[in-house]
């Protein structure tokens, strides 16, 4: 068990956590959610021992190990591989150093051998002997081969460090679990091993993540950051987030009667109850939210977004055909002889195995890039928005958000004063003062928004989007996947959102040098292909 009691931290006037007391209990997965900003992995440091409270303290079990998902590349590039994952837990790898510095002793004493002894025992006890097994088989579910196992982690491709980190953290069967974005850089069959591995795990587990779908498949339990506090909330993301609207509805509608709300509560609980049984956290999931009161449903105070394109015209019947399309770099193809042709409705998640080919590949469409071979033919409805990968050179000026805004409004649009961009901005949440910051100076996810209002100035009935939800909290990604959900338009999108692409997409392309698979399915589907 770990409690947090009575935890404040304030950094000068901006107070994190005022009086915070959570106690996290074994066999539950916390999934830790806020807005941008909120102290969400500053509170994982806390519980970790990293940043010390103003006020309060971190009470954990006598005997129960804590392990921690490291962030730093670099930490270990002087160790091996393996030796990094053995590292995770400390006491063994201690034993480990002692076990060989005894060994290479060259006067070897009586003394020597009883402490010997001392030490196989323990280290039999806490699974010494098979812990390289262990490790080896870990590493291999997370897509580190056997051949890089002894390798130097300097030596080691960043997109791999990653997964060897994660690797040190989950071995030896942690007590207590602190994930902060366990899911970054970690390809979908990857994350769907760490799911069903999460989702059988019997300890604590408290998690920091973006991603919805990982949030729902390991989740018991929601720990709400908001307004200094930390609420917990039985449940899943998607049982907060829906009860949470719920409250909301219910709380503006006056004239609703307790038992009328108390009833909807209870019908709500009933049928999330119900759907618990499909999840990998069946059991636990399900028993609580039958035990759960409905005064626990409370409205959040989170605000968000209105992400909201619509559509100026309707697409005509010739929206794009792509035919033999080729992109090389240096010597490798990164897409070769792709051909489509996109139809009404279509929605398609573009996908590949590198996710440079699909950068490439949406600045080839929009005209960025040029081609090696093959052809591109736009409609004359067509009508295109893009959202690129890398957005940071829209941002190398010194305007204001207001005036940067103003440069994107179309020529067709009249009477554009200040309470016609204002209107725009405070869509995307930028109030008052806010919007006369200076662009240079704005945050990832502040550059993001600020393009979605760019492109709903536009009202395109094409959207490109790669990478939308990047450096955006998960109020926004929420608000963009409802958008994206009703959007009338035609969408080409990627993302590492698993909920964004199967509930937005209808069509999956996989782009490959010799080709593409080209698919009318989910992405769900696509993903059950794969696995």
């Amino acid at each position: 068990m770990i409690n947090a009691v009575n935890i404040s931290l304030a950094y000068g006037k901006r107070v994190l956590f005022d009086s915070v007391t959570i106690e996290f209990t074994k066999g539950n997965c916390y999934g830790i959610i806020g807005a941008n900003g909120a102290g969400k992995s500053t509170f994982l440091k806390i519980l970790s021992g990293d940043i010390l409270p103003n006020k309060g303290s971190v009470e954990i079990s006598p005997g129960e190990r804590l392990a921690v998902l490291k962030q730093n590349q670099f930490e270990f590039d002087n160790h091996s591989v393996m030796n990094t994952v053995l590292m995770g837990h400390k006491r063994l790898w201690k034993l480990i150093q002692e076990r060989e510095a005894l060994y290479a002793k060259p006067d070897f004493s009586e003394k020597d051998g009883n402490l010997a002894a001392q030490l196989e025992e323990e280290f039999g006890e806490i699974g010494g002997y098979v812990a390289e097994s262990e490790a080896g088989s870990l590493l291999n579910s997370l897509g580190v081969e056997d051949a890089l196992h002894n390798v130097a982690m300097s030596d080691v491709a960043s997109n791999l460090k990653v997964r060897v980190l994660l690797a040190q953290a989950l071995f030896g069967n942690p007590d207590i679990l602190l994930l902060d974005e366990p899911t970054n850089g970690l390809d979908v069959i990857t994350v769907n091993w760490l799911e069903n591995f999460l989702a059988d795990y019997e300890n604590i587990v408290i998690v920091v993540s973006h991603d919805r779908h990982f949030l729902d498949a390991v989740c018991t339990h929601v720990a709400d950051v908001d307004r200094q506090k930390i609420k917990v909330y039985t449940g899943n993301y998607s049982f907060w987030y829906e009860a949470s609207q719920l409250a909301a509805r219910q709380l503006a509608d006056k004239n609703k009667k307790v038992e009328e709300r108390r009833g909807e509560l209870l019908e709500f609980i009933a049928r999330f109850s119900a759907n618990a049984s499909k999840s990998k956290q069946a059991t636990s999931r399900k028993k609580a939210l039958e035990k759960l009161n409905v005064e626990e449903i409370q409205p959040s105070s989170r605000k968000y977004p209105g992400i909201i394109f619509k559509a100026e015209r309707e697409v005509g019947d010739q929206i794009l055909k792509v035919e033999h399309l080729t992109l090389k770099m240096n010597d490798r193809v990164l897409f070769g002889d792709i051909s489509f042709i996109l139809n009404k409705g279509d929605k398609v998640a573009i996908l590949a195995d590198d996710p440079m080919v699909v950068h490439s590949f949406f600045d080839v469409l929009a005209g960025i890039q040029k081609q090696d071979s093959g052809t591109i033919e736009w409609g004359s409805t067509i009508s295109k928005a893009y959202l690129p990968f890398d957005i940071s050179d829209y941002f190398h000026n010194d305007l204001n958000l207001m005036d940067w805004l103003r440069q994107y409004v179309p020529p067709t649009v009249k009477d554009v004063d200040e309470i016609f961009l204002r209107g725009y901005l405070g869509r995307m949440l930028f109030s008052g003062d806010e919007v006369l910051k200076l662009c240079k100076v704005l945050s990832g996810g502040e550059k993001v928004r600020a393009m979605l209002s760019k492109m709903m100035l536009q009202s395109p009935n094409l959207l490109m989007l790669d990478e939308p939800t990047n450096h955006l909290d998960l109020e926004s990604i929420q608000a963009f996947n409802e958008n994206m959900i009703a959007y009338n338009g035609i969408v080409l999108i990627s993302s590492h959102d698993h909920t964004f692409l199967q509930t937005v997409c209808n069509r999956i392309i996989d782009l490959t040098p010799n080709g593409c698979m080209d698919k009318l399915m989910s992405f769900d589907e696509y993903i059950d292909k794969k696995i």
